[in-house]
């Protein structure tokens, strides 16, 4: 039997689904005007520079990047095109390949890490209180600890 939605979940649901777009794209118009990079961009420079050594097998870097490996490939194509990424084959594993953020990859990602927080802010802390902060918190935990499972 099909549990549906009362007013109130549906009125909740449509306003999640309204909210996360209007942040995905209020960070993605200004990453574009700034920095010229899509969200996509800034949040593989992020993984990469989070990582040992700066490298990641691409498998697991789609997988941070919530990415096929087929849209993955193409991202780190137009990267390598920057000089901001390069690619190398691992030793042990002749399919696998490595991601690898260069050090004008870091700089393009530092000289948009400060306008990309400020936009962070303005479109959402800063509309929050520091209990609906909490709450936010507590929520995208639970969510995160039933999906990644």
């Amino acid at each position: 039997m099909t549990r549906w939605l009362d007013d109130d979940e549906q009125r909740t649901w449509r306003d999640f689904l309204a909210a996360t777009q209007l942040v995905n794209e209020a960070l993605d118009r200004q990453l574009q005007r700034e920095a010229g990079m899509p969200h996509t961009y800034y949040m593989i420079l992020v993984a990469l520079s989070e990582a040992p050594e700066r490298s990641m097998r691409m498998s697991e870097l789609a997988a941070r990047a919530q990415s096929s490996q087929s849209r993955l490939s193409h991202a780190v194509a137009r990267l390598e095109e920057r000089g901001w990424v390069r690619r190398h084959r691992c030793d042990s594993d002749r399919r696998g390949n490595y991601a690898v953020l260069t050090t004008e990859g870091f700089a393009a990602l530092a000289a948009a890490a400060p306008g990309h927080v400020a936009e962070v802010r303005r479109s959402l802390f800063d509309v929050l209180t520091p209990e609906q902060v909490g709450h936010l918190a507590e929520i995208c935990a639970a969510l995160r600890n039933t999906l990644e499972q």
